[in-house]
């Protein structure tokens, strides 16, 4: 007993010396699955007990659209290993590694146990509270407006505001295509004003959940594909709410230099939106192909996060949903690929594909307008989206990154890759 006792202290010695470990607390706070800790850098961190009682830890924000890791379930993977899901989109990420079945790959932590004090070897300090942040002026903001109503109601900004009111997503993606052959045809031509609303209408038969409680299926199974087709068609429905809502927002906006946003900057996002409505349209029909239908599963509204959360900045916005988030989507893209393409589902293969394609051009449009902006308010690009980033994004941005698919979009490696979390 007394050379048990020995190495105890010796260990919680060599813990004590080494910097980078953070005692968090007593063994017996700890007795949750899940545990969200707070962080200054806020690269928050989950640690997670698992019924045999060992203690596993890694970053709370999953790398594919930031859910809430604190929230996922706890999943056995077969091979003598467990994996925290989340709950968003149902990717598995390996307690002891961080390697998700989907290709991504998280932060994980050492952790330990010593005379009952778990430490986690992290640079950052760590607290089971939120960390008050600092009041800082919003970068990138526009020169506000008063938001009015346009005396015409042919507008584009009044026809985005009635699709932002469009529940029914068919409805939605049939006002969407004909607004764009309208505006293209020149049947519309004044921009207009109009405020949009806080947050775009959805059927009251649509089964809304918190992120944490939407549970998925076992992988490998066609309900897991329709699952996993669900969940796209959900993300896309919101796609064209973002794309309508950043038209109308942002209609009468400023630069610093007086200077309105040019026509150009509502054609891109118009075809934004008719691409968007394309897309759940391939999704929805291929759902409906495979025996169910939109609906059928549960949604949740974590996406629309982002919008409010910049709502404020056009910058911002431009950085985070189209030059964060949707960059994301195309480095998923290859795993997600392969998933249908492993279990023979070529026409699911080729409605990804086309969604692949249209999305390296919104990127593109995202990173032209912000550079664009950037370029007439004399702002060094780099240093804004950087600084954007880190105040607006939870987390570091985490590889693997489709460079290939990123390089055609024209975001290159210095964009990203100063934002990606440094080692210890």
């Amino acid at each position: 007993m007394n050379r048990f006792n020995a190495d105890l202290v010796n260990a919680l010695r060599g813990i004590v010396s080494d910097g980078n470990w953070q005692c968090i607390g007593e063994k017996s706070l700890f007795e949750s699955p899940c545990t969200k800790l707070y962080a200054e850098d806020r690269e928050h961190v989950v640690l997670v007990r698992t019924e045999d009682g060992r203690f596993w830890a890694m970053d709370s924000s999953c790398p594919h659209e930031g859910g809430p890791l604190d929230l996922g379930d706890i999943e056995d993977l077969g091979n003598g290993k467990m994996a925290l899901v989340c709950p968003w989109h149902h990717f598995d990420f390996c307690l002891e590694t961080g390697i998700s079945s989907t290709g991504l790959q998280n932060q994980v932590y050492e952790v330990q146990v010593v005379q009952d004090k778990v430490y986690i070897n992290t640079q950052n300090a760590l607290s089971l509270f939120p960390i008050p942040e600092t009041n800082t002026v919003p970068l990138g903001r526009l020169s506000p407006q008063e938001a009015k109503s346009s005396a015409s109601e042919n507008s584009l900004c009044s026809w985005a505001a009635k699709i932002l009111c469009t529940a029914d997503p068919k409805e939605k993606v049939a006002l969407t295509q004909e607004v764009q052959d309208k505006w293209n045809s020149g049947k519309i031509t004044e921009v207009g004003e109009m405020e949009p609303p806080v947050h775009p209408c959805r059927k009251e038969s649509l089964t809304v959940l918190q992120p944490g409680k939407i549970k998925r299926g076992k992988g490998g199974t066609l309900a897991s594909r329709i699952a996993l087709l669900h969940s796209l068609a959900n993300i896309e429905q919101w796609a064209i709410d973002l794309s309508w809502d950043i038209i109308a927002r942002f209609s009468s906006a400023r630069l610093s230099t007086g200077e309105s946003l040019p026509h150009e900057f509502f054609n891109d996002f118009v075809k934004v939106a008719g691409d968007e409505a394309k897309h759940y349209s391939l999704l929805e029909q291929r759902i409906t192909e495979l025996g169910s239908f939109f609906g059928a599963l549960p949604v949740h509204n974590g996406l629309w996060q982002s919008a409010t959360d910049t709502s404020h900045s056009l910058l911002a916005r431009l950085a985070i949903v189209h030059m964060v988030h949707e960059a994301r989507g195309l480095d998923v893209h290859p795993q997600t690929l392969s998933r249908f393409t492993a279990q023979g589902d070529s026409k699911s293969v080729q409605v990804l594909e086309v969604i692949y394609s249209d999305e390296i051009t919104h990127v593109a449009a995202g990173l032209k307008w912000f550079t664009y902006i950037c370029s007439k308010e004399k702002r060094d690009c780099l240093t804004t989206f950087h600084e954007l980033v880190k105040k607006h994004f939870k987390g570091y941005l985490k590889p693997p990154f489709n460079t290939e698919g990123r390089k055609t979009a024209g975001m290159t490696e210095e964009w990203y890759v100063p934002l990606v979390k440094p080692s210890n």
